[in-house]
């Protein structure tokens, strides 16, 4: 009776410690600012941001923007940020390097300064049947958009969309460029083939 009671006890002592599993984030930088202002219609690769599986289960983990509602700085729009992997699977101790791309709209980024945290969170924390946790860890980001027009806008643009895509861009454009040529030279020169 006696090992029976002993043994009910280890049981009871042992499985709560076999039941408790972490689930932990971590970011490897803690503020991002950007140095000089920002022009609207910009396509900007920001610093990139390390996360990291600081419990001890593997989880998929997501990467968004947050920010507070009292601040004094504008919120950039969610749709302004790109991160890529925007999901992926950590296992514990592994880390995530998330490319970070912000294209900032040619009409509708107001001039002044912004304030967003770059968030990283377990995509879906449960821990037992109906019970979910919420952890996440997240960096500042600081940066100024300067006034700028319209023209000015589809001219950042313009050269953003060059500088990321060039030699495609070049090719498309003399793909453009010899089609309008050729229908051109078909409008003043006939041409016919002969059957022989």
């Amino acid at each position: 009776m006696k090992k029976i009671i002993i043994l009910t006890l280890g049981l009871a002592l042992f499985l709560p410690v076999l039941a408790s599993a972490t689930i932990g984030v971590g970011i490897g930088t803690g503020k991002i600012v950007m140095g000089q202002p920002l022009m609207a219609g910009q396509i900007h690769t920001l610093p990139v941001l390390v996360v990291l599986n600081t419990g001890d289960e593997s989880s998929k983990y997501g990467v968004s923007t947050i920010s507070r509602e009292d601040q004094p700085e504008f919120k950039p729009s969610k749709e302004w940020f790109g991160f890529e992997p925007s999901e992926f699977n950590l296992e514990p101790g592994q880390s995530q390097i998330v490319q970070i791309k912000l294209t900032l709209p040619i009409k509708g980024a107001k001039p002044g300064d912004y304030f967003v945290f770059l968030q990283a969170r377990p995509v879906s924390a449960v821990v037992s049947k109906g019970t979910s946790i919420g952890v996440a860890a997240a960096a500042k980001l600081y940066f100024t958009v300067a006034p700028a027009n319209i023209f000015q806008g589809i001219y950042y643009r313009f050269i953003d969309l060059y500088s990321n895509y060039h030699p495609w861009d070049t090719i498309v454009l003399a793909i453009i460029f010899s089609a309008i040529i050729l229908r051109s030279l078909g409008k003043r020169f006939k041409f016919q083939i002969a059957k022989r």
